[in-house]
């Protein structure tokens, strides 16, 4: 499977790392690649169960030091509409299964499928970062509620599971590392998933896919073993 030369699309694992504020390890990285004054912000995952606005708020403050404004899709009359008119779309983390919901409900999937497919950015975090694979069947989320679907937005040929967890070997914990999920994921699905450590991200633009921050990712494939990756290339040919 190519990927569409016009993908634009920066994939973080997370929104805020320990020691940091909201954005603030990716911000100067976010913003050069973006490139726009204004940005959609689709808050609809409601981490906490906050108000739209509150949540907007969040990326409003962060993007504002770099002069780039942020609108939240909710503070629209028609959604569709504008996310049509955007000029970069952030999608934001929380709960996968609401956002996918939600997304779903105001019939809006096939519309940023369509953006996205002609070049207008998209950023994801987490929840917003999900959608960006095959199915959101790898998410790390309660299914608080039951989208239509599991399908994503199928950015890319494969599954994401952000914050991903190493086993912690000094930890009495017996219950199912990150690693034993995603192997019971596989032992139903074919499709390989991408452990993404917080403080890392995917950056995809011309066809290709980056691997940027300072840890490595883990590629898990059905029947074949993990692996490290440090760099990503077209593994699913």
């Amino acid at each position: 499977m190519k990927l569409n030369s016009n993908y634009k699309i920066l994939a973080a694992s997370t929104s805020t790392i320990h020691g940091s504020g909201y954005l603030e390890y990716i911000l100067d990285e976010a913003t050069d690649f973006l490139n726009v004054d204004e940005i959609l912000f689709i808050p609809y995952a409601r981490p906490s169960g906050v108000t739209y606005d509150e949540y907007t708020e969040a990326p409003r403050k962060a993007f504002d030091q770099k002069n780039v404004s942020v609108k939240g899709i909710h503070e629209f009359e028609n959604p569709k509409d504008a996310i049509l008119n955007s000029k970069a779309i952030f999608v934001g983390g929380g709960n996968t299964f609401l956002l996918l919901k939600t997304l779903y409900e105001l019939d809006l999937m096939e519309t940023l499928k369509k953006v996205v497919s002609e070049g207008t950015p998209y950023m994801g975090s987490s929840a917003g970062t999900n959608l960006t694979g095959m199915t959101i069947g790898t998410t790390n989320d309660m299914p608080i509620v039951y989208p239509p679907s599991f399908e994503a937005l199928g950015f890319l040929p494969f599954n994401i599971n952000p914050h991903y967890l190493d086993p912690d070997l000094n930890s009495t914990h017996k219950g199912e590392t990150r690693e034993t999920r995603i192997k019971e994921f596989h032992k139903f699905n074919s499709q390989p998933v991408l452990g993404l450590r917080e403080g890392s991200w995917l950056e995809i633009e011309n066809g290709k896919i980056e691997l940027k921050g300072n840890f490595t990712a883990r590629l898990f494939r059905s029947g074949v073993e993990a692996v490290e990756l440090e760099e990503l290339y077209d593994f699913w040919d």
